[in-house]
């Protein structure tokens, strides 16, 4: 018979249990014979055990006035607090926290249910975050003293910060995966290339795209979970089966030719093998023959819309640099209305520096036949600067010798890094890339101020920020570091020097 813990007094006999097997906690509960166990203990021992017990504490008279003060750890930022004694507790707090202090003071003074509560309070610092304090208050002796014993919950906020952190770059790790799949979804359902998804340990097609379907001529149900190839003749069987154990030994495999299930003319088949999470899948692409001559006609007006509608800027000019034709990206950057009002102008007419970029792009045409992620600026019409990436290639057999050129608008990327936003370059490759945007003696200055700089963030790392302690570690003087940190930009110059009296 088990035993009813839900009566009254079988609860108060649980409740009085006290865990010994590390399974449980006991119960809160006070000391039994406080007299006769702290009998001799007096007022001296008594702060330094509310001092070795507590981070920070307090002690107030009836109004909530400090009376006395004792801190209990070495790393509190409590330079000032010398300065709290004959002030109200009150005053000395973060605005937010105030009405958390004034309700402790009044359930301690009436001895309320939730007076041991602890409350989160904050103390203002200077120069510096708010100090948490996790805090709780008792009343002792017969004037009515109130002892306030806190806890340092910085380690506590900052481990809850990087939970925050983490938490929002899952979120934008989680929107950006859907926003992937919903474009490659989008891609997979409007592309004219039947594409179908199988699986290899089952074999059976998982999707067909709306292209897919209409190249079979058989509806979604009777595609999806059938065996693949399906509709299919023994013989063209076979080869799709050969052609996809070859894939799956090899990873790659020729192309199969294999007629049409209605006849209808003949169909060629690619295969590719991805894996997604832990299973294996065929990725199947379905090309239907037709004569030469519509099928490189149809190939040509998909390739000229897809260049089109490019998000990146795309451009074809003669030898000399002159526009011949350009997609709407490229006529976006360049801040004009329409590709009319760009033939014939040459391409140097919207790079950053005329007579430089372009000559530079037109030789390594000349020598290698193509230019790979040429760093940058295109300026528009009405003065927007945008910053790109230029690739390039020459074709010169032909009717028409022309040039291509995609540009790439990069200044969209973002970083989670806060040092990319500063304007000094942070690496020796961001330096080489300045190289022909400006003179030689300026990419001198760029590096000294670099190094410099660098230096002095080291230094008052180093130090924790003690401005004192790093002049003296450059060799500096403290004014002489002062005009540097003013020059960069580093540190709060408002706060004062606090740090120095470390």
């Amino acid at each position: 018979m088990s035993a009813d813990f839900t009566h009254p007094e079988a609860f108060k006999a649980v409740k009085t249990v006290k865990r010994v097997d590390g399974l449980g906690e006991p119960s809160r509960r006070a000391f039994q014979s406080p007299k006769k166990s702290l009998d001799a203990l007096d007022a001296e021992e008594a702060g330094g055990l509310i001092e070795a017990a507590s981070d920070l504490a307090l002690v107030l008279d009836r109004k909530g006035v400090i009376q006395d003060l004792a801190v209990g750890s070495d790393d509190m930022p409590l330079a000032g607090a010398s300065d709290w004694i004959g002030r109200p507790w009150v005053d000395i707090v973060a605005v937010d926290s105030r009405p958390k202090v004034e309700s402790l003071l009044n359930d301690t003074a009436a001895k309320a249910a939730d007076a041991r509560r602890w409350r989160h309070i904050n103390h203002p610092m200077l120069g510096g975050a708010d100090l948490p304090i996790l805090c709780s208050a008792v009343t002792v002796g017969p004037r009515g003293r109130v002892v306030v014993i806190g806890r340092d919950l910085r380690a506590l906020a900052a481990v809850q910060q990087r939970l925050v952190d983490a938490q929002h770059a899952l979120e934008r790790d989680y929107w950006r995966l859907r926003h992937l799949e919903t474009r490659y979804r989008l891609l997979f359902d409007i592309s004219p290339e039947a594409i179908l998804i199988v699986d290899v340990l089952s074999g059976k097609v998982m999707e067909a795209n709306p292209a897919a379907l209409e190249l079979l001529g058989m509806a979604q149900r009777r595609i999806v979970g059938q065996a693949f190839p399906v509709g299919l003749d023994d013989k063209g069987g076979r080869a799709v089966a050969a052609m996809l154990a070859r894939v799956r030994s090899s990873g790659r495999s020729d192309e199969v030719k294999v007629r049409h299930p209605k006849g209808l003319g003949d169909i060629t088949l690619h295969a590719a093998i991805f894996k997604q999470e832990d299973a294996q899948h065929f990725l199947v692409r379905l090309v239907s023959v037709q004569p030469q001559t519509v099928t490189a006609r149809a190939g040509q007006q998909a390739f000229m819309q897809v260049i089109e509608n490019a998000p990146d800027g795309f451009v074809v000019t003669d030898p000399e640099g002159r526009v011949l034709q350009a997609n709407a990206a490229f006529v976006e950057l360049t801040q004009l209305t329409s590709d009319n009002q760009l033939r014939g102008q040459s391409l140097d007419r919207w790079l950053a520096r005329p007579g430089v970029d372009l000559n530079v792009m037109l030789a390594t045409l000349r020598q290698q036949g193509s230019v790979r992620l040429f760093n940058t600026s295109m300026r528009g019409e009405h003065g927007a600067v945008a910053e790109v990436e230029i690739s390039g290639v020459s074709v010169l057999e032909g009717e028409t010798p022309c040039l291509g050129f995609t540009v790439r608008h990069i200044g969209r990327r973002l970083t989670t890094d806060s040092q990319a936003a500063k304007s000094a370059p942070r690496s020796v490759e961001q330096l080489a890339q300045l190289v022909g945007r400006m003179p030689l003696k300026d990419l001198v200055r760029e590096s000294t101020d670099l190094i410099e700089q660098l230096c002095i963030e080291a230094a008052l790392e180093l130090t924790q920020d003690n401005r004192a302690s790093a002049a003296e570690m450059l060799g500096l003087s403290r004014q002489s570091l002062y005009v540097k940190l003013r020059r960069y930009g580093l540190g709060d110059l408002n706060s004062g020097d606090g740090a120095t009296n470390r």
